[in-house]
């Protein structure tokens, strides 16, 4: 299927993404993950078909343990819609527990593959990622967000590479044995606790010798500054926004941007619009200004060789002219009126992300 025409005609350009939680849909609903999977939805930000006719060429498909549910969870929606919020970080999940899922959610990343061997590929290299690309095929690296399953003893980490793992967050917004998460608080900053554990800095570099890429979304700044300090590898955060713009506690400070930019790491755009409105609501109800704005100073602080998309698709709500992947050349549109250039779109869209894995994994 050949990817459909922008309003002005111009075919889109092809989109490698920095983060998505379609493998939680999957997850969640394994009885439905063929029509998930290879029919045009009308749910969800994902599927085959539509990633096809927006031309997406891929991106990072995120494994994450969900926290369970219970009396004192907070309403996570209802807060974040009625800033100012500050929600706590929720409880630590076991070794024991997390390990399972994120062996399902691994399992259907492949059966993905395997569903549709000539439109998605697991890639393992960046030399992969280049013929998917050549090739016109879907390209999808698994990756870790919150690194329970991996255990303190780090012996699942080479068994979870053998399956194709080449990206991963230690945290997610919650406490475990290798550091804590920022909690979801607006406004307010990232400076929000202790840094790494003693087992989270024996992960950094267990990560630096499999050339695995370390991803400081949801890391409290203490963590950020710790990965700074042991990693020999790019600074990267897949799916988070400017905090001068929009002050969550999940966006990055500018000194943050230039410790990033020093490295010659990397920041994907994320689409969740309570990091993109400056009133940090929830609300989908708003129009291009907000993203711009973000690229805008993202690329003043990195420079516009080191941003690219995090869009979040299936773990966020999305502004209402995004929708779902199928907004992505409309995106595209609202940047070229804005005054980028086809060149600068490139980089962002993709050749930005395949740069930075090339340095962090090799060519």
């Amino acid at each position: 299927m050949q990817a459909s025409k922008q309003g002005n005609g111009i075919p889109p350009i092809a989109v490698f993404d920095g983060h998505n939680d379609f493998l939680l849909r999957l997850w969640t609903e394994p009885a439905r993950r063929e029509e998930l999977w290879l029919t045009h939805g009308t749910t969800g930000h994902l599927d085959l078909p539509r990633m096809r006719n927006a031309n997406f060429a891929g991106g990072f498909f995120a494994i994450y343990i969900p926290s369970p549910a219970s009396d004192t969870t907070p309403d996570y929606l209802t807060a974040m819609e009625n800033p100012p919020f500050s929600i706590p970080l929720g409880a630590a999940i076991a070794h024991p527990q997390a390990q399972p899922i994120a062996l399902a959610m691994a399992g259907h990343l492949r059966w993905m593959e395997r569903a549709a061997p000539n439109d998605f590929k697991i890639c393992l290299s960046a030399a992969d990622l280049r013929d998917c690309m050549a090739r016109g095929v879907i390209s999808g690296i698994m990756h870790m967000e919150g690194a329970e399953a991996i255990g303190p003893d780090l012996d699942a980490l080479g068994l979870f590479y053998d399956m194709g793992l080449r990206s991963i967050g230690p945290v997610w917004s919650r406490p475990n044995v290798f550091g804590h998460g920022v909690p979801f608080g607006y406004p307010g900053t990232g400076d929000t606790g202790d840094g790494l554990t003693d087992a989270g800095k024996r992960l950094v570099r267990a990560c630096n010798a499999h050339k695995i890429m370390l991803d400081v979304s949801h890391l409290n700044e203490a963590g950020f500054n710790d990965i700074a300090s042991l990693s020999d590898a790019p600074i990267v955060a897949t799916h988070s926004n400017a905090h001068a713009i929009t002050p969550s506690t999940r966006n990055l400070s500018d000194r943050q941007l230039s410790v990033i930019r020093a490295s010659k790491g990397m920041v994907g755009l994320n689409f969740a619009t309570s990091f993109l409105r400056p009133d940090g609501r929830e609300s989908p109800q708003m129009g291009w200004g907000d993203m711009l704005a973000h690229l805008d100073h993202l690329i003043l602080h990195l420079g516009e060789d080191h941003v690219g998309f995090g869009s979040d698709f299936d773990g966020a709500t999305v502004p209402d002219p995004i929708k779902d992947v199928s907004g992505l050349p409309a995106f595209q549109d609202a940047m070229r009126a804005h005054g980028y250039d086809d060149a600068l779109l490139r980089k962002l869209c993709y050749e930005n992300w395949f740069s930075v894995l090339e340095r962090t994994w090799g060519a």
